[in-house]
């Protein structure tokens, strides 16, 4: 147990993992094994990854196996609502990966073998990740020692804490080293010749300057081209895999905001009021403000300057017990009471030798080093040798323990405490959370006069018959109006602000609202114009209409007809300009004479490569780029219909790179290459894998 409580202090490496996981780790396994689901309905379906469907259970047991993995690590006992959504992401992502990625490495025969995980694991080659559980931090160095006794010891665990979390190290470093052997595969099929770098080399180099006339789109009036109904039928028909759309809800929805009422603010007042004689008589200040505010006592000891503006004059003019208040802030009613006065320096500077309990030494005999140390001290002994030597702060130890200067608040509390009440020189011992403190403190600031206060304070906030009053206002508002049309008018009758958003399958959040995640699920199970009962999401209430319902696959027509009819309406402006400019062209007009009979003037663009962004005075203009670098040198280009309108280019000059090696260009094609080839085959499998994903039905 005493190395799988290093881990859970020292697993930075393996909670960055379960929190963060990048997209091809592919090695977050089910822990406990997924077994064969007993539901085959497609009413307990989650997901379809490949034409197999895969059950809620066992996408709920993915979630239950990272959260203990999770609780484990920072051995806490509760998840922060972004900790669940990030491991609640994490399962999704496993789950994916592994129905898809298993298929691919069967396929292909990629195992690790049993010699291979050995020499993983306790072999020459040990695991980075084994590295990183086992290396001594005193030293630096892997303990291989320490990993032989961690699986000697692990069957001592009752709980099974520590079994679960050798086998999900062991899961991860296989399934790791099988992707790495996938994508060794794809990147040793790669190959980069000198015909392409050479291409590349020259796209990136030669130059082009180039003049143009231009006759915009816009210059034209759209009552000189006709878009009929056929045409954008026809359009939409033969490009709809250009108006695809993933699955998405428009939601309009109203709130009514939780605030505490006249009489709560009253009954907050008059509370504060009836603990005026008893806060000022009490002698024990901190149990009554523990026991009856609602903060706790701050034992912070405050400059000048540094409390509220409020009380700030008044204590630092006061004597020890007097009262400020009741007084309004912050929405609570306070009550101040100067509790001390204390005389203590704004900083201290401080060095350290830090003796941590770890499997090789028990807290009694860390302890016991620490007493032995401290007494070398006080005899004379080298502080900065005996903290290079003996410290476990890391931070510190090469400069012989110096802290350097910190002010109050800035170390834990007992190291705070016993530092600021310590004169210059004085050496002790402290006991942290971190280990046992062998501390001298080196120097410390001019004193000055500080105050420490008890603030007694009350929160205005709804009380129950406020709650209950705004939850039926809520509720009366969704009953009545039940159609997507009543909860429109009655909205705009009762001067509601109403507030749109867009929402994915999986998303979860709404901006202003809390834990929206009720919500969105309700919006996806349910059908267009729907009105939704009363959500409470924080200090809200929210009535919900469900306004527009996209399913993925092809926009329907209505939604792209505008859209459509400014293209086809392009097109024929373009092919209109293209045939009067080429009649023009035909009677042996140049550019400038062009330029004047279109009424406009001709520009210029120079140093313009392939890899060019774009062309000065003209925009994004990529068809334009690609004339320009391919024309030859005083060619005049025929009509080119590009972004914003149609172009007419003639090439000045040429700057044609000198032959060099282009070794360069192929080492750098071949890394692009070697980079994207990992996330763009997987993207390519979720593709052909054609996923359904369920989980706004169920979370």
């Amino acid at each position: 147990m005493a190395t799988l409580e290093k881990i859970r202090n020292r697993a930075g490496l393996l909670v960055a993992i379960v929190i963060g996981f990048a997209l091809f780790a592919f090695i977050l396994g089910d822990i406990l094994g997924s077994g064969t689901s007993l539901f085959t309905n497609t009413q307990f379906e989650i997901a379809e990854i490949g034409g197999t469907s895969i059950p809620y259970q066992d996408f709920q047991r993915r979630i239950d196996n990272l959260t203990e993995i999770y609780k484990m690590n920072t051995g806490t006992s509760a998840l922060p609502a972004e900790v669940y959504e990030s491991l609640f992401e994490q399962a999704w992502l496993q789950l994916v990966s592994e129905e898809i990625m298993t298929r691919e490495y069967e396929r292909l025969g990629l195992v690790v073998g049993s010699d291979e995980f050995f020499d993983m694991v306790q072999g020459n080659n040990v695991h980075p990740i084994i590295q990183q559980i086992f290396t001594d931090p005193s030293t630096g160095i892997y303990n291989q020692e320490a990993m032989f006794n961690f699986l000697r010891n692990m069957s001592d665990d009752p709980t099974g804490a520590s079994r679960n979390y050798w086998l999900f190290v062991e899961k991860e470093i296989v399934t790791e080293r099988k992707a790495d052997k996938y994508n060794n595969l794809l990147q040793k099929g790669l190959y980069v010749n000198d015909v392409q770098a050479k291409n590349a080399f020259m796209e990136a180099n030669k130059r082009v300057d180039f003049d143009f006339v231009v006759s915009r789109y816009a210059f034209m009036s759209d009552t000189l081209v006709h878009v009929i109904d056929k045409e954008i039928r026809d359009y939409y028909r033969k490009n709809k895999p250009n108006f695809l759309q993933e699955e998405s809800r428009d939601i309009e929805y109203v709130i009514f905001d939780i605030l505490p009422s006249r009489e709560d603010e009253q009954e907050a007042s008059e509370w504060i009021q009836n603990l005026i004689d008893e806060f000022s008589s009490t002698s024990e200040v901190r149990q009554f403000t523990n026991l009856n505010s609602d903060t706790p006592y701050d034992e912070t000891n405050y400059s000048f300057g540094e409390l509220s503006p409020e009380i700030n004059e008044f204590m630092f003019n006061a004597r020890t017990g007097d009262i400020y208040g009741p007084y309004f802030e912050d929405g609570s009613f306070k009550l101040a009471r100067l509790n001390e006065i204390n005389f203590l320096p704004d900083s201290v500077r401080a060095r350290h030798i830090l003796i941590q309990p770890s499997q090789e030494i028990t807290a009694d005999q860390a302890r016991a080093k620490a007493d032995s140390l401290l007494n070398l001290v006080r005899r004379g002994a080298n502080f900065e040798m005996l903290a290079i030597e003996h410290s476990a702060d890391n931070g510190s130890r090469f400069s012989g323990g110096d802290l350097n200067w910190f002010r109050e608040g800035m170390m834990v509390k007992p190291f705070n405490d016993a530092s600021f009440s310590a004169r210059r020189g004085d050496k002790f011992l402290v006991e942290t959370q971190f280990g046992f403190h062998v501390v001298e403190l080196t120097d410390r600031s001019p004193e000055r006069k500080k105050v420490q206060v008890a603030i007694l304070e009350r929160r205005v906030e709804p009380g129950t018959a406020t709650y209950q009053r705004i939850f039926s206002q809520a509720s009366m508002f969704a009953g009545q109006n039940s159609t997507f049309e009543k909860f429109q008018e009655t909205a705009s009758a009762e001067g509601l602000t109403k507030r749109v958003a867009t929402v994915l399958p999986a998303d979860n959040r709404i901006p202003g609202l809390d834990s929206p995640r009720e919500l969105i699920r309700w919006a996806f199970n349910s059908k267009e114009k729907s009105v939704s009962p009363v959500f409470e999401l924080g200090e809200r209430f929210v009535v919900v209409t469900l306004s527009k319902v996209r399913e993925k696959g092809n926009k329907p027509l209505d939604e792209v007809r505008d859209e459509i009819e400014i293209i086809l309406r392009k097109d024929k402006k373009a092919d209109k300009i293209k045939a009067d400019i080429t009649k023009e062209l035909a009677s042996g007009l140049g550019l400038e004479e062009l330029a004047e009979k279109m009424n406009t003037v001709v520009e210029s663009a120079s140093g313009i490569t392939f890899s060019s962004f774009s062309v000065p005075n003209a925009g994004i203009e990529p068809k334009v780029i690609a004339w320009a670098t391919t024309l030859e040198e005083g060619t005049i280009s025929e009509p080119i219909a590009g972004e914003s309108g149609v172009f007419i280019l003639k090439i000045r000059n040429i700057e044609l790179p000198e032959e060099t090696d282009v070794t360069p260009d192929k080492s750098r094609l071949q890394n692009n290459y070697m980079s994207r080839v990992g996330f763009e085959a997987f993207e390519a499998l979720k593709k052909l894998a054609n996923i359904k994903d369920n989980r706004s039905k169920f979370f």
